[in-house]
């Protein structure tokens, strides 16, 4: 998918239009994937992320296509950002009708047995303290919204299985799992959904960080069942399908997009 250009061909939501939808993680890859799908459906998006000059771009991409939103510069791993992200939503659009908590962090490979604290608080600050921050604001935001709304978490294939050498990054991707189940059974009163988007290995600038040359990363997956990479515009395809009314009996899953990776 190219620069402004439209929503791939697919299923379209129309229940999707006029809604307001943060997406955190915004300024690259699956974030910014979700964000032009979202837009180019008549959400409008409030764009999130440490990196305010990439979201600013999107945004130029999106209004340009005639979509409508706005960049609030966040870290999720800060409670008063997440605070202040969804306030300057609420002031810009009125409401808030879901979100797609996107935003994460990797970290350093290496056995777990050599972690040191710093590795472990820098990726469990983001992936799992700042989904909490995110649960918190956002929740009585769309509480507010009249019929309820959906919350999607981004917790990785990680979330279901094991992968050596990133066990804290695995760790916090298992507990996002534990966390959209638990908030499911808690908000699904509210008519508030809360689900999970599984991506497999995606290609993106994350990604790029396990390998040291584009040749090592192509070949990583030429064994999988797929023998390729997926696309961010395949995880947000799956993510505008879980925010829009259409999965509306889907509560509480980790929905695997890995192209069969775990099914093995």
């Amino acid at each position: 998918m190219t620069r402004n250009s439209a929503l791939p061909s697919g299923a379209r939501y129309p229940d999707l239009a006029g809604k307001v939808f943060i997406i955190t993680g915004a300024s690259s890859g699956i974030g910014a994937a979700t964000a032009r799908q979202l837009a180019a459906q008549g959400a409008r998006v409030a764009l999130a992320a440490r990196r305010a000059d990439a979201c600013a771009a999107l945004l130029d991409d999106i209004r340009a296509a005639g979509g409508e939103g706005l960049v609030v510069p966040t870290d999720v791993a800060q409670d008063a950002e997440v605070a202040r992200l969804v306030a300057a939503t609420l002031d810009a659009f009125g409401r808030l009708d879901g979100a797609f908590n996107n935003a994460g962090a990797l970290g350093t490979a290496g056995p777990a047995d050599r972690m040191g604290d710093d590795v472990y608080d820098a990726i469990f600050d983001v992936n799992v303290r700042g989904a909490f921050h995110c649960l918190r604001h956002q929740v009585p935001a769309i509480r507010a919204s009249a019929g309820g709304g959906s919350i999607v978490f981004n917790a990785s294939m990680a979330g279901v299985v094991g992968f050596a050498n990133v066990a804290a990054y695995t760790a916090s991707k298992h507990a996002l799992v534990g966390l959209t189940r638990s908030a499911a059974l808690e908000l699904g009163a509210d008519g508030i959904r809360v689900n999970a988007v599984c991506p497999g290995f995606v290609d993106t600038a994350m990604s790029d960080q396990l390998f040291a040359t584009r040749d090592d990363k192509m070949a990583f997956v030429t064994d999988s069942p797929a023998g390729r990479w997926g696309s961010p515009d395949e995880i947000a395809a799956m993510t505008c399908f879980l925010l829009s009314d259409v999965s509306s009996f889907v509560n509480g899953q980790p929905m695997l997009v890995d192209g069969a990776y775990t099914a093995r």
